[in-house]
């Protein structure tokens, strides 16, 4: 069990601000699961628009933090991936559900399990949640594209 802060985030995931999506990783077991944090802030640039006076974090959002999350897993795991010119990209989304808001305030737990891999290509099991309460679930694929 290894925990990341944001210094270690930024090694591994070329993402920055304003699309950086993980705060910190709290548990990482290699080549199998993460749990990592999205501290939610009424600061966020997309609250902004969506929704004026009912601020609430998009649901493609919430699905590129735990996209986020399970490359982590992957680069953590084998850190030779982790190089200029190596890019993981979202390739599929399956089973999305979305069952509450979040909103400013909110922090999104973000548990990411490993559950199939094929040569350069990685199926995931992503569950969002706040107050141990669900907000997102998906099953999403990445693959590696060489620059």
């Amino acid at each position: 069990m290894t925990a990341l802060n944001i210094q270690d985030i930024f090694s591994y995931l070329p993402h920055r601000y304003p699309f950086l999506l993980v705060d910190r990783v709290l548990e990482f077991h290699k080549w199998k699961s993460l749990v990592a944090i999205k501290n939610v802030t009424v600061n966020e640039p997309f609250f902004v628009g969506h929704f004026p006076g009912q601020p609430v974090m998009p649901g493609v959002l919430i699905v590129e933090a735990l996209a986020q999350a399970a490359g982590i897993i992957i680069l953590k795991s084998d850190p030779t991936l982790t190089n200029e010119k190596n890019l993981f990209l979202l390739v599929g989304i399956d089973k999305v559900r979305f069952k509450r808001m979040v909103i400013p305030g909110d922090q999104l737990r973000m548990q990411v399990e490993l559950i199939k891999q094929k040569q350069e290509i990685f199926k995931f099991h992503c569950e969002a949640s706040v107050d141990g309460e669900v907000a997102c679930s998906a099953e999403i694929m990445t693959a590696r594209r060489a620059k």
